[in-house]
């Protein structure tokens, strides 16, 4: 049985994965309206609305049904400055962003991890996506779709030298460490959205390609 979202809201919008998924919501027939806030001005389109500003300070002021929500934010430790600063977007917001999505009336919250996720783990960015899935799963959604992709592959706003260098070798990698296209992660994030199974849900990198092919 499917589910046909009609009113998305989605965090991230801006971001490389998040940028592939906006576009693909906005070509759907099915969907009515999207609510995508973000720091930057997005294009115009007519089923697009887009508050700008500082998330945290626009949660509250979103409005208006929501059947799916969609969470694609995510940093590196490298990039939000410090541990604290990156827990604080990888951590704190996505929960942030996940309990207002609920007040909304989303029944079904699709949110992007990483893989080797866990709450006990020793590198802190794994153990800091655990806790988050934790979290969530603690939130008691009807419906709860967790992403666990490998490194993503495709073209950023911003340098990432080591990316760049890597991804070549992590196209090569077998099953679930083998890197994934942003664009087939965000055709893999619609489908799963399409799919009406309540509970949670963890799916994995190496399914997540498939889903995107």
């Amino acid at each position: 049985m499917y589910l046909t979202p009609q009113h998305i809201l989605i965090a991230g919008a801006t971001g490389l994965t998040g940028e592939h998924l906006l576009d693909r919501l906005l070509s759907e027939p099915t969907v009515a309206r999207v609510l995508a806030p973000t720091r930057r001005p997005l294009a115009a389109h007519p089923h697009l609305e887009n508050p700008v500003g500082d998330l945290q300070a626009l949660l509250p002021k979103l409005s208006g049904q929501v059947d799916t929500a969609f969470c694609c934010l995510g940093s590196t430790i490298k990039q939000a400055g410090s541990q604290e600063a990156f827990r604080a977007v990888d951590h704190d917001l996505v929960l942030a962003f996940a309990r207002r999505a609920r007040e909304l009336g989303a029944r079904h919250l699709v949110v992007i991890s990483a893989l080797g996720a866990n709450p006990n783990a020793s590198v802190f960015y794994n153990r800091v996506k655990g806790e988050t899935e934790e979290a969530l799963k603690a939130m008691d959604w009807p419906q709860l779709t967790i992403a666990r992709p490998s490194l993503l592959l495709g073209a950023r706003h911003e340098f990432r030298l080591g990316e760049r260098l890597a991804a070549p070798l992590l196209r090569w990698l077998p099953g679930k460490y083998r890197g994934i296209d942003a664009c087939a992660l965000a055709r893999a994030l619609w489908r799963l959205a399409l799919e009406e199974e309540d509970g949670v849900r963890v799916i994995e990198s190496a399914d997540l390609r498939r889903l995107g092919r």
